[in-house]
């Protein structure tokens, strides 16, 4: 049961939570200032002659498309109040709303919220639309999020007609912009109509984040959501590493929340890499029973030495973990193998995806070998591993 602050009571962990959620939409967006610039170059057209532009943006899941989207069209409509071009936009989640009815409802429903939800065709919300934009002499930006589940259900028609929506105008000012964001190239799924309208060069990509990149995202929030000094140093190494494993941020950012969150529950006002354990459990485990069971004696001896290195560390040479399987297999009473033999119990529990290993070169030349374990606390861990020792030494 959670004990996190009553309504009233200050936290000591998080100096604005909010900040942490997916729907907010930082002012910066940490290594996505080359897919910012060209989404604005692709959009200097509107606000210097109020053209329509369509653009893609295609990556997958946690690469920031959503979020940069929504802050380039708020900016876009920043930078048009300022030319006194009159620009508005809407975010539909086509995932959410995945037939062509229900997306044009959210388009219709955002200028007129008592809009019938049955009842009109296409062509008729179509026509609305158009009504409510000229109307206004408004430019609406449309952002169609997770467009490919949209197109997977045949609504290739209702991009057509977005995309030529002013198509049947002679010399009058253009009303709407469209911007498709995916994890898929829609490109591949638009039917031949509807490509005619885009140009293959208004696709931008997102690449998955690297660690450094997430590493860099992860500080950034900590300085919007925590007061100062609340998340160690080593904590943010192990959430990124961890995140890395899909260069995902939003995966990297609820990892830190849910940090917070544990600490807040112990009643600890610092976040440490034992807590990044718990969370990752909590959200992805690959962690189960059956696979610390399908170790034998020596592996799971080799386990247990590594959680008693770790304690509350985010990562442990594999030297420290040498030293530490010898005292902890002569206190079970098995014989602890030579460096080779520990070497391959390494690898087999690394493959088992129990712990992660990363090589890292010294000064000297020298290369040395940091073990993390991501998914579990050490403390959980460490007291189910001596449990089963101590029942397989009581058969």
């Amino acid at each position: 049961m959670r004990t996190l602050p009553q309504p009233g009571v200050q936290s000591k962990i998080f100096k604005d939570a909010s900040k942490l959620s997916f729907d907010f939409v930082p002012e910066k967006l940490v290594h996505r200032e080359r897919q910012l610039e060209k989404l604005w170059m692709l959009f200097r057209p509107l606000l210097d002659s109020g053209t329509s532009q369509t653009a893609f943006l295609i990556g997958s899941v946690g690469t920031g498309k959503t979020a940069l989207s929504k802050r380039f069209c708020l900016d876009l409509v920043q930078a048009a109040q300022e030319r006194k071009r009159a620009v508005d936009f809407i975010v539909v989640n086509c995932r959410q709303r995945n037939t062509e009815t229900s997306v044009l409802l959210r388009l219709v429903s955002h200028f007129d919220e008592g809009y019938p939800d049955r009842g009109f065709s296409s062509a008729e919300m179509l026509s609305s639309l158009r009504k409510h934009l000229d109307k206004r002499r408004l430019h609406m930006v449309i952002v169609l999020d997770e467009a490919d589940v949209l197109l997977k259900k045949g609504a290739g028609d209702l991009i057509y007609h977005l995309s030529r929506f002013d198509e049947e105008k002679v010399g009058g000012r253009a009303s709407v912009s469209l911007i498709l964001v995916s994890q898929k190239n829609v490109l591949d799924m638009l039917d031949p109509a509807s490509l005619s309208t885009f140009r293959r060069a208004n696709a931008i990509t997102f690449d998955k984040y690297t660690t450094e990149e997430l590493k860099d995202i992860i500080d950034s929030r900590i300085q919007l959501a925590f007061f100062s000094n609340v998340v160690r140093g080593d904590a943010v190494d192990l959430m990124a590493d961890i995140s890395s494993d899909w260069g995902d941020a939003r995966f990297a950012i609820e990892l830190l929340e849910k940090s917070g969150m544990l600490a807040e529950e112990e009643g600890i006002d610092a976040i440490s890499p034992e807590h990044v354990r718990a969370a990752k459990a909590l959200t992805y485990s690959v962690v189960t029973e059956s696979r610390i069971e399908s170790l034998d004696v020596q592996r799971r001896l080799v386990l247990l030495a590594i959680t008693r290195s770790l304690k509350d560390q985010a990562y442990v040479t594999t030297g420290e973990v040498e030293r530490s399987y010898a005292v902890t297999a002569e206190e079970y009473g098995q014989r602890a193998r030579g460096h080779t033999q520990f070497w391959a119990y390494m690898q087999d529990i690394s493959n088992e995806g129990l712990i992660d290993t990363k090589v890292s070169s010294d000064v000297a030349g020298g290369r040395t070998t940091y073990i993390s374990l991501p998914d579990i606390p050490t403390k959980v861990l460490r007291q189910k591993l001596e449990e089963m020792l101590k029942s397989s030494q009581a058969i």
